[in-house]
């Protein structure tokens, strides 16, 4: 594909926005370095989500809650590098946005100036909402995050489902106003009921991209490591892994070691070698008495 049609097929805010009136699906994964990246935004995804979930799955921290701005920053800047055509989203980490919305602000402005984002998501239905309008204005494009938010795990008690309850399914659907009223271009839902998430996706007219919400979204988003079966935790009931590289990958280091401690690797073919007239010189001076 040439520089020109790059261009041309380059997913932006409104690009998404207009799938959602033509009734197109969209697309989304997850990925925070260069080779994913690449591979995601060749494959055709429409939104590639630098998420921080990376701090499970890449830094092997117990859950979103610790990895910071400069860690996220750092994956951000990784997977740019390997994107052209898709929309670039940056989350905002737990502590980005809580202390104030200057701060939240200020981060923002980073990730898109220096790591080169495009939009940015953060969790939290209407007490978020004026920050999304502060972020809109500053000429942010931001995307929400309701319903099972894994920042909030310790006042959700856990990763449960969320939205059980007429009143709770209430809750989330003046959640998802409030954001859309606030210049949301998207909204992600997350761990709740398929019919709840039907409704909400009919009454918005900004895009929902489900996780663990079913089919009846505008889109959906995956961790791309629990696509690939490469997460190390158990799977939730809504993760369909497309390969096993977990696996795949044992092998191949396994494979790796015993080429090497039975002596197979590296072989002739593998090796460098000098020119003939230069090693049967070398052997000469080799065998030459002292």
């Amino acid at each position: 594909m040439d520089q020109n049609s790059q261009a041309v097929s380059k997913v932006t805010v409104p690009v998404i926005l207009e799938r959602k009136l033509r009734g197109e699906k969209i697309t989304c994964l997850t990925a925070c370095d260069y080779p994913t990246a690449r591979l995601v935004d060749e494959a055709g995804i429409d939104m590639i989500l630098v998420g921080d979930s990376l701090a499970q799955t890449v830094l092997g921290y117990d859950s979103t809650v610790p990895v910071t701005i400069e860690e996220m920053l750092h994956h951000l800047k990784a997977a740019r590098r390997g994107i052209r055509r898709a929309l670039l989203i940056a989350d905002l980490p737990f502590g980005a946005y809580h202390v104030s919305d200057d701060q939240a602000v200020a981060c923002s402005v980073r990730y898109l100036k220096e790591g080169g984002a495009e939009a940015v998501k953060l969790e939290g239905g209407e007490k978020r909402a004026r920050l999304v309008r502060r972020l809109v204005e500053a000429g942010i494009p931001a995307m929400g995050h309701i319903g099972l938010t894994p920042q909030s795990i310790h006042t959700l008690g856990g990763y449960r489902v969320q939205g059980r309850t007429l009143e709770a399914a209430a809750e989330l659907l003046a959640d998802a106003e409030a954001l859309e009223g606030a210049g949301a271009f998207a909204v992600v839902l997350e761990g709740i009921p398929r019919e709840l998430a039907a409704v909400l996706t009919r009454r918005l007219r900004i895009p929902t991209i489900g996780i663990g919400a079913g089919p009846d979204c505008d889109g959906q988003v995956l961790v791309f490591h629990d696509l690939v079966g490469l997460s190390f935790q158990p799977r939730a009931k809504f993760v369909r892994s497309y390969a096993d590289l977990e696996e795949t990958l044992r092998q191949a280091c396994a494979h790796f070691r015993n080429d090497v401690v039975e002596g197979c690797y590296p072989n002739d073919q593998e090796s460098y070698h000098w020119p003939a007239a230069l090693r049967e010189e070398f052997e000469k001076e080799m065998t030459r008495p002292a």
